[in-house]
Parts: structure tokens; sequence; C-alpha cells
């Protein structure tokens, strides 16, 4: 059963716990104990209704102010499909934890309140779901109840969105008119919404056609291990194991490993239910070459003819996710698919204004939660894709190497 994965984002107040909240209840995917746990506390707070966000807020001090702090993730299934869904803070000193939980997103869900309609963070959220390259967005326009299900409301905010989503680089976008806290549009048709001629939440999600989203063009495979069982029954073994990050790999193909430049040709795919015909991204693999040559962890093997580029210098945008500042000419480490290396800041082109798109090219540093553009310098060369051509080979981390804390995540240019 294919799995769908998707984020939540948008203003504070929104009611993106409480959308969630909605679509575990009503797919009837949470146990009696935790709704029990749900009704118990909603009627300590005096709440007349069922405060459903409770199912996601799980840390305290979430709870206690009625706000998201964490990504939360939560899975659930219909029996179309599997979904795993990160409800991420809408507050902008959380932007690092958006940034995490959309960064694997197939599909991001931008929540707008009815009657403020579109705010500085839904606009805040959207670009950031189009830098990261979420290929599928979702407006929700919730809290229809509250300004009487008028069609008028909802097609003006979702005419105001599609402009401004227009400015970015949004592939796919839909409009759907919800109330989480009644219910409507959310797994099932309201008869509310008459005008409304869309499926509800539930259905589009399930819908969504995610299969093309991933680079089935350029055969990436990071090796992330190397098999030598070193039995007198399999001296001769050597596989390699890893997650295949782009195209498709079939035996019999050519193929030459990075960095060495070495050619070989792929003798079997092995899986631990045994030899496939074929293998494409997200399968986690065994490849056996013909050739017994020199594969270590950090090789990549693709195509003679279609290498991604090899380079020391990378030049990304990137998100800084940690209180300590990130200094000119500092070190970091840098770990890119299974390989790692060191690299300094050579030069930060531009910090990006995430409200209004403005470059600031005077910035001097990235503090928390924000964007820029930079250049690196990297001890080894890295072999990478544009993070628009494969989200996997055109990302990376870079890590403080006294501490081990991640305090950027990078997106090749």
């Amino acid at each position: 059963m294919e799995m769908l994965r998707f984020a939540t984002a948008g203003s504070v107040d929104d009611g993106k716990s409480t959308l969630i909240g909605r679509l575990l209840h009503d797919t009837k995917s949470i146990f009696s104990d935790q709704l029990e746990a749900v009704e118990r506390t909603s009627a300590q707070r005096g709440n007349e209704y069922l405060d459903l966000a409770l199912l996601t807020d799980g840390l305290r001090a979430e709870r206690e102010q009625g706000i998201t702090i964490d990504v939360a993730y939560r899975y659930f299934a219909t029996p179309k499909r599997k979904f795993i869904v990160a409800d991420t803070p809408g507050h902008i000193q959380y932007t690092r934890n958006m940034v995490t939980g959309a960064s694997t997103a197939n599909a991001a869900l931008i929540l707008v309140d009815a009657r403020k309609g579109l705010v500085e963070q839904s606009r805040r959220h959207a670009f950031l779901a189009s830098l990261l390259r979420v290929p599928h967005l979702v407006l929700c326009v919730n809290k229809m109840d509250l300004v009487d299900y008028d069609e008028g409301v909802f097609e003006a905010i979702a005419t105001e969105f599609r402009h401004f989503a227009a400015k970015l680089d949004v592939g796919d976008l839909t409009a759907i008119p919800v109330s989480a806290l009644a219910g409507d549009n959310v797994v099932t048709r309201s008869a509310n919404t008459p005008w409304y001629e869309g499926g509800s939440l539930l259905h589009h999600l399930e819908e969504l056609h995610i299969a093309s989203d991933r680079n089935l063009i350029d055969a990436r495979f990071p090796v992330q291990y190397v098999i030598r069982p070193n039995t007198s029954a399999h001296h001769d073994y050597r596989g390699y194991a890893g997650q295949v990050a782009g195209g498709v790999l079939k035996p019999g193909d050519d193929v030459v490993v990075l960095p060495s430049g070495l050619p070989s040709r792929i003798a079997a795919i092995e899986t631990r239910d045994g030899e496939v015909a074929e293998a494409f991204p997200p399968m986690s693999v065994t490849v056996r070459l013909e050739d017994d040559i020199d594969v270590s962890r950090g090789d990549m093997i693709c195509r003679p003819h279609n290498q991604p580029a090899v380079s020391q210098d990378v030049e990304a945008m990137v998100a800084w996710l940690h209180e300590d500042a990130m200094r000119p000419g500092g070190k970091y480490a840098i770990k890119h698919t299974t390989r790692t290396a060191r690299a300094m800041v050579k030069d930060l082109r531009y910090r990006l204004d995430v409200n209004t798109l403005h470059r600031d090219e005077d910035a001097r540093t990235l503090a928390l939660n924000e964007i820029g553009r930079l250049r690196l310098r990297v001890t080894a060369p890295l072999f990478t894709d544009p993070y628009r051509v494969n989200r996997t080979t055109g990302s990376f981390i870079l890590v403080d190497e006294s501490t081990n804390a991640t305090v950027g995540a990078g997106m090749v240019l």
C-alpha cells in the first residue's frame, strides 16, 4: 500500500492540530482510551466541544498554552493509503520545525482562518513549502462554520492565495473549504457547502498522484554499507547496501562508481525477499556488481552518461536551525546522502526575508530560523543534483563538530 507524507502549516490558532485530530477521529484511527482522555480534559477545561487538538499536542507546554511547539508525527491508514502526518508549529520562532516537517512531505496543508484571511504566516509557510519543493499544496480554508459557510469568503481567500502562489514555484494547488471543529469536508462531503463541487480533504489526499513526484530518470545509488559475509560459503560475496535516491536500476545496467569513475555492470539487485528485476526510490536494496572494484561507504553508483555534479564548491539555500548564529568562515561537518566531509562557509550571498521575499545582500550572518544563500568549500567532493531535480541528492545538513548539533539544512542550487 502506498504511503503519503503530508505536513500541516499555517498561522497560530488556524486549527492545524484540530484538523489532524478530526482526521484521526473520523477515520477511527484513535484508541478508545485516547478518546476518553481527550473527552476528560475537554470537560475539565469547560469546553462545550471535543478538543481534538489534544490528540497531537503532546508536550505539556503545548497543551497549557494551546499552541504547537515541536513537530508531532502521527500515523493513520485508510483502505486506500497509509499516511504519516507532521503537525508543524505556526509560530515564527519555530520555523526550523516547519522546515523539518515539510522536508520529506509529499503534500503540505496550508491552513487559513476564514475570518482572518491570508496572514503573513500563511505566506511564509507557502513560501517555505515551495522552497522545500513540496510537490502538492492544499489550501484549507478553515472555520467556515464561523462565516456561515459563505462561498464569497472562500473564493476571495482562494483567489488571493493563487495570486501569491503564482510568484512561487508551486506545481499543484487545490483549495478546500473546511471546518475542522465541525468536521465539514474533512473526511466526508458537507451538506453545508452545496456550492463546493470538489471532494473532501481525505478523498483528495487518498487520490493524490505522487508516484511521478520522485526522480525516476537520473539513477543515483549512494552506498551506505559494504556487505562482506567472510564465511566459507560466501567468501566471494560483495554487495553494496543503500537506498535508491533516484532513477531505476536493473541487472545488466552499465554503471560507474564515483568518485573513482571505475566502470562496471550490475550483476544482481537483492532485497530481504530475494532478487528483484528493478529498484527505484525509495527502495532499500543491495546491489552486486560484476567487477571486483573498490567501492566504500559514501561512494555513489550512477550511469556512465548521467552523472551528478562532482564538486568541492557547493552553492545552496540554507535554513539555519541553531541558536548559535552562522559564522562567516566557520567550519562545520557536512553530511550529504551517505557521505560526510568538512565544509567552510566561504560567502553569504544574501539573506532572504521570508515574509517579503526581499534579498538582503549586506547580511553577514544567519541567525536561528533565517534562510540565506551560501557558498561552501568542502574537503571532499560531493555528488550533488540541484534540489529542484532530486530532493535526496540535492540536500545536506551542517553539523557543529564540537556539540554534534545539526545547525543548518541546505538545498543545493
